[in-house]
């Protein structure tokens, strides 16, 4: 039976994949730091295999790199918004999204892959995001290093697949966390978190490197491909981006 880890696995984009990976025959590895909350999803997924940690901090990070060395698929999704612009977040949050963002990420994904290169199957994806395309403030920066990285080291790092998850936006408690005003998106720009993940595992199974989820999110990344990178940049900042 392969084993899949999730990180960030108690709601969300996690949740799904959680679900849809128990029902394809996975083991399951749930990481995240709500210890209550996980012992719920796994008890929906058939009494996953828990890990109570903070990718934050070095302890969780160290855990996170133990049970990636043990998967057969990793889906680094654990990450958060922030509660307001650039300066209007303390410096150590911005820290901590980068380490989570980005440190945890590139650790798990080094952890995982001698493993997987030498039993010669596995693969990692890497939760980022639409706002990896456009300039939105160290969000967005921090996913576009992970589609960066993804790309990079799916180069270097032949017979494993290594595929970057670009979504837009997904009905999931994301936003209320971050306390992000919502309600001027247009209904056909939001995705469920279900769909996402089927698309995204159809895609790792084609080897895609970079996967985004729906028509019309493919179609905006590939009109602000062709939109001058500053214009692109202040529109990206003012959309969906009012803080309760």
């Amino acid at each position: 039976m392969p084993t899949a880890l999730i990180t960030g696995a108690t709601a969300g984009i996690g949740a799904a994949f959680a679900r849809r990976l128990a029902a394809d025959g996975f083991h399951l590895i749930l990481l995240a730091r709500d210890a209550e909350r996980l012992a719920r999803t796994s008890e929906e997924c058939g009494d996953a295999e828990v890990v109570v940690a903070d990718l934050a901090t070095d302890e969780g990070l160290a855990k996170g790199e133990d049970a990636a060395r043990r998967a057969d698929l990793v889906v680094n999704n654990a990450g958060f918004g922030h509660k307001g612009r650039f300066l209007e977040v303390p410096l150590e949050d911005e820290l901590t999204m980068l380490r989570v963002h980005c440190e945890a990420v590139l650790r798990l994904t080094h952890a995982a892959l001698p493993g997987m290169r030498e039993r010669g199957r596995g693969g990692v994806i890497n939760v980022a995001s639409v706002a990896a395309f456009f300039s939105r403030g160290t969000y967005g920066a921090s996913k576009a290093w992970v589609v960066g990285f993804s790309q990079g080291v799916a180069a270097d790092v032949p017979g494993v697949q290594v595929m970057a998850l670009c979504p837009g936006f997904v009905h999931t408690e994301f936003h209320d966390r971050a306390r992000m005003n919502v309600s001027g998106i247009p209904e056909p720009f939001w995705l469920d978190a279900d769909r996402v993940v089927a698309d995204a595992l159809r895609d790792f199974r084609r080897g895609v490197t970079v996967s985004v989820p729906g028509t019309q999110y493919k179609t905006l990344v590939g009109l602000g491909k062709l939109i001058p990178r500053n214009l692109a940049g202040r529109l990206s900042s003012r959309t969906g981006r009012r803080y309760d």
